[in-house]
């Protein structure tokens, strides 16, 4: 059957999260005050590592693209999220739709990417730290971040090639607050039964396999520190644990979406409120008020700011 030219859907109603009025205020408040510490504090980490010499280092070159990422992720959706919330209709065009998706999966893919370069470069400075220079040049940081984006592209472009082909002719009320290939591809006129497995397949093994990679490895990295000095256990176990943390929260709601097919429950709706508002924000949090190096390049540069003595009166 040939599928092309034969979508008559020009847009796509997105039932969001709530209709009650009291909710959707709190949601307002919740996602603006969010939002905001996600942009705050990802651009703040940034400029951070840019201008503080000190951190010029392959952990927190890795640190400043992850933040980048995550600021993209959460901009792909919260923003239309926050507009859509005191409106009746809301409506989202289908070429707005089709670009939501593609860099939700560009900018997730990315990350997945970036996630693993991370627990890579932890490995490396705690498994061979004589080498570790050496291993992770400035060369190899670059390469982790250009594969991140090649990746992140490569993944959403394919799946975007299936999605942009398919006939919508018929329901155009997506269920959830955002567009995302599960959603939308139950409204498509054809049987999409192969489709959900690709849709399985690139998002949801990926998804699945990397999360049980990363956490073999931060065990791995754990056991021959353990093997080697048991008194750096902890503070190997500390180090890590704020990685651990955030592989946890990303990959826990892309598992739950993408592994089985087409969720029949709204549940995933609100999972994904992790991804796109919760994370970003405790990102910059977990990585800075959690990290010494960090701690102490804010006081140095509040030092810059205020000077060595203080404001003086």
């Amino acid at each position: 059957m040939d599928t092309t030219n034969v979508s008559v859907v020009s847009e796509f109603v997105l039932i969001g999260l709530s209709n009650s009025w009291v909710m959707n205020l709190f949601l307002f408040w919740f996602f603006s005050v969010f939002y905001m510490g996600v942009i705050l504090g990802n651009l703040f980490i940034v400029f951070l590592v840019i201008i503080d010499s000190h951190l010029h280092t392959p952990m927190y070159f890795l640190l400043a693209n992850l933040s980048l990422l995550d600021l993209g992720l959460s901009s792909t959706t919260v923003p239309k999220i926050i507009t859509n919330l005191f409106t009746n209709c809301k409506i989202i065009s289908f070429p707005k739709c089709i670009i939501q998706i593609f860099f939700i999966h560009v900018m997730g893919g990315g990350e997945m990417v970036l996630l693993i370069a991370m627990a890579y470069d932890r490995y490396t400075a705690i498994c061979k730290p004589l080498h570790y220079l050496t291993i992770m040049s400035p060369k190899t940081c670059v390469s982790f971040v250009v594969t991140a984006w090649i990746v992140g592209i490569i993944h959403a472009v394919s799946q975007f090639v299936f999605v942009i082909n398919l006939p919508f002719c018929g329901p155009n009320e997506v269920d959830s607050f955002y567009c995302d290939f599960p959603r939308v591809m139950k409204l498509a006129c054809v049987d999409t039964y192969k489709l959900e497995f690709v849709v399985i397949a690139n998002s949801g093994f990926i998804s699945m396999a990397t999360f049980f990679s990363l956490i073999i490895s931060y065990i791995f990295i754990l056991v021959t520190v353990w093997k080697r000095c048991s008194g750096d256990l902890f503070k190997a176990f500390v180090t890590l644990s704020a990685h651990i943390t955030v592989v946890i929260l990303f990959f826990t709601p892309c598992m739950f979406l993408y592994v089985w097919p087409f969720p029949t429950t709204s549940l995933d709706k609100y999972l994904f409120i992790v991804d796109f508002a919760i994370t970003p924000l405790l990102n910059p949090a977990i990585y800075t008020l959690r990290n010494k190096d960090m701690r102490v390049a804010m006081r140095r540069l509040g030092k810059r700011i205020v000077g060595p003595h203080g404001i003086s009166q």
